[in-house]
Formats: C-alpha cells, sequence, structure tokens
C-alpha cells in the first residue's frame, strides 16, 4: 500500500472514528436534554445553599434562561459519553503502538480520565461549598448577592478545568519519566519549587480566599508525590528495537 492510500485509509478511519464520538455524545445528549434544567439547579446547588434565606440567582439576557441550561445538558452529555469516546481514540491508536505502549497507553487513558472526574468531583462537594461561603459572607451589609446563571457557569466551568487539570499531575509525572525525559532523582530534588509554584497556581486560580487557596495547592503537591512514587514504581521506558512493533501495524 502506498503512503497516499495509508494516508487516506488513517483519514477515513479517523473519520469513523469522530463520527462515533459524536453520535454517542449525540444521543445522551437528547436524552439528557428533557432534564436540562435539572442539571444546572444540580450544578447552582453550592451556590444556593450558601445565599441568604430566599436568595436566588438571576438572568441578565433574555435567552439566558433557556441556554445556560443547554449548554450544561451539552457539557454533562460529553462526561458520559466520554468513556466511548476514549474507546474511539483507543481503536485509532492502537494499531500504531509498539506492544509494550500499549500496555501503558490504556491504563493512562483510564487514570486520566479517573482522575479529572475526581478533580471535577473534589471542587463541586469539597470546594465550592468553602468558596462560595466565603464570596456571601464577604458581601457589604445591604448587598444581596444575586449571581448571574451564565457567569456562575463561565465560574465554575472554569474551577472544574482548573481542579481536573491539577488531579492530572500524576499521569504526566509517569509520562515524563517513562520518556526519559525526567528521572525521578530529579522530580525528588526540585520537591521544594513544585510546592511554591503550586501555592502560585492556586493564589491565580481560586478566589482570594486561603483556604480554597490550600485546597488547590495542596491536593496539587500531594498528587505530585503520588506520581513520583508511581513513577518509581513503572521505572523509565525501555528502548525497543524497531522489528518489536506489533503485527497490527
Amino acid at each position: 500500500m502506498s503512503k497516499s492510500e495509508t494516508l487516506i485509509a488513517h483519514l477515513v478511519e479517523l473519520r469513523s472514528r469522530l463520527l462515533n464520538s459524536f453520535l454517542a455524545w449525540l444521543l445522551v445528549f437528547i436524552c439528557l436534554f428533557p432534564w436540562a434544567a435539572e442539571l444546572y439547579a444540580l450544578l447552582a446547588q453550592p451556590m444556593l445553599d450558601k445565599l441568604p434565606q430566599g436568595g436566588q440567582m438571576i438572568a441578565t439576557d433574555v435567552t439566558t434562561p433557556f441556554f445556560v441550561p443547554l449548554k450544561v445538558a451539552m457539557m454533562v452529555s460529553f462526561v458520559v459519553a466520554l468513556p466511548f469516546v476514549l474507546y474511539q481514540v483507543w481503536r485509532f491508536v492502537a494499531p500504531g503502538l509498539y506492544a509494550h505502549e500499549k500496555k501503558l497507553v490504556l491504563p493512562l487513558i483510564m487514570a486520566s480520565t479517573l482522575l479529572f472526574l475526581c478533580g471535577m468531583a473534589f471542587a463541586y462537594f469539597a470546594v465550592f461549598p468553602v468558596v462560595f461561603g466565603f464570596i456571601t459572607a464577604a458581601a457589604p451589609a445591604g448587598v444581596a448577592v444575586m449571581t448571574d446563571i451564565d457567569k456562575y457557569l463561565s465560574f465554575v466551568m472554569g474551577m472544574f478545568l482548573a481542579f481536573g487539570i491539577t488531579f492530572e499531575v500524576p499521569v504526566v509525572v509517569v509520562i515524563l519519566v517513562r520518556m526519559g525525559l525526567v528521572t525521578v532523582e530529579k522530580l525528588r530534588e526540585v520537591r521544594s519549587y513544585v510546592i511554591v509554584g503550586a501555592f502560585i497556581i492556586a493564589a491565580i486560580v481560586t478566589p482570594p480566599d486561603v483556604v480554597s487557596q490550600f485546597m488547590l495547592a495542596v491536593p496539587l503537591w500531594l498528587l505530585y508525590e503520588a506520581g513520583v512514587v508511581v513513577a518509581g514504581w513503572t521505572g523509565t521506558r525501555d528502548r525497543i528495537p524497531n522489528d518489536s512493533v506489533t503485527d497490527d501495524h
């Protein structure tokens, strides 16, 4: 098979995997759409719990009450369909991997997905109550806290992304060691710089209260340490000769 034919075959395969992923997301979205408002209410609950009795959120644009729950339903649909999407990614890349790489990539995909979801759950159940409690308590006397639902969605999605990425640190550390870009000993040597960097990142990402900053910085540091431990177990990447490629190539 010529290079052009091989490229076309890969593009056709990529299109098929993307289409399957899109259809899976669309099917989940269609099923969840009738409950879009309830999904947003669930997302907003940590904020609503901290508002004074009778407090509520507001919508400042005409179309916001429709489109914001719609966005939430779309995002939840993607999270639900994510295992199938990652399976499609795996099916696309697996034929081009060495045997030892296949043994590593699949666990890394599963671990990264689980860790990202754990980061989102940590933000929702542990961080949001603290952050929103601080925000509402810091409001001056006579000021009613009435957050716009669109801005609230942007805020929580940013926090989800920050904590999701933070929880990916062990995977990143393991990959760097396996690729031979850094050694476990070097990672241990720069521990003090990592701790300082964790608190700097937390100060930038989180609201200006000390508690929420600690709730991002401390997990970031602990996850780094966990990544160093796991990297020490797995070791660096073995050098594989060119003729050890699997038959799937």
